[in-house]
């Protein structure tokens, strides 16, 4: 007999509000930055566009997006007083209308290397939608590997190969480039937990640039 539903079971997610999308959300988009970047985070310049920008500083927006770089999760009570705390990097804040963008968009530059693209489309659900000019759709909603590597033919065999020895299916994949010959993007959403061995493995292939292991997010 399966288990019976609570209150806190139906009310979901659990978080310090006001806003699952201007606040946790901001919280998931800020983490799945952090775990995609993965490496010590020193800098980082949010730009927060539409109501990100206009309801989000009534709903924390801003400390709710430098929550998630600092790993903090959305139920931490840390979140309302960021501020007061010394989190051992530089931020900072621009505030954007554009029509062309989401509602919520917000587009995160971190140590001036990496440049990320996300929104939150409600309910706390985010989705990264760009990186580095590549696009994706990370969603948090799986394990998953992104690489980025020269376009050339077979390096897309070679990577499912890998993948298909060590028994793990694919659910999802979207490759990107800038030009036939250039650089390429190459976003894999996984069934099962992504092993360090195959990482290492697919690192090994002369053409790929970057690799790394993205972690699902908390429900």
């Amino acid at each position: 007999m399966p288990a019976r539903k609570t209150l806190l079971d139906v009310i979901s997610p659990v978080m310090v509000g006001p806003s699952s999308s201007h606040t946790a959300g901001a919280v998931r988009i800020g983490l799945m930055a952090r775990e995609i970047f993965n490496a010590e985070i020193k800098k980082v310049h949010f730009r927060l566009y539409n109501s990100f920008a206009t309801t989000g500083k009534g709903h924390g927006t801003h400390k709710a997006l430098l929550a998630g770089i600092q790993g903090w999760n959305v139920d931490d009570i840390r979140i309302k007083n960021i501020f007061d705390y010394d989190l051992g990097l530089e931020y900072e804040f621009e505030y954007i209308e554009d029509t062309n963008k989401a509602p919520n968009a917000v587009r995160i530059i971190i140590n001036d290397k990496m440049t990320i693209r996300a929104e939150s489309v409600g309910s706390g659900e985010i989705a990264v939608t760009n990186i580095n000019g590549f696009n994706v759709n990370i969603t948090g909603h799986y394990n998953s590997l992104l690489l980025i590597y020269k376009d050339l033919p077979g390096v897309i065999s070679k990577v499912t190969d890998l993948i298909q020895r060590r028994g793990v299916n694919i659910a999802s994949l979207l490759c990107d480039r800038d030009i036939k010959g250039g650089n390429a993007s190459m976003y894999i959403a996984l069934d099962s937990e992504i092993e360090p061995e195959l990482i290492s493995k697919i690192k090994n292939i002369e053409c790929i640039y970057f690799a790394t292991g993205i972690r699902k997010l908390q429900s």
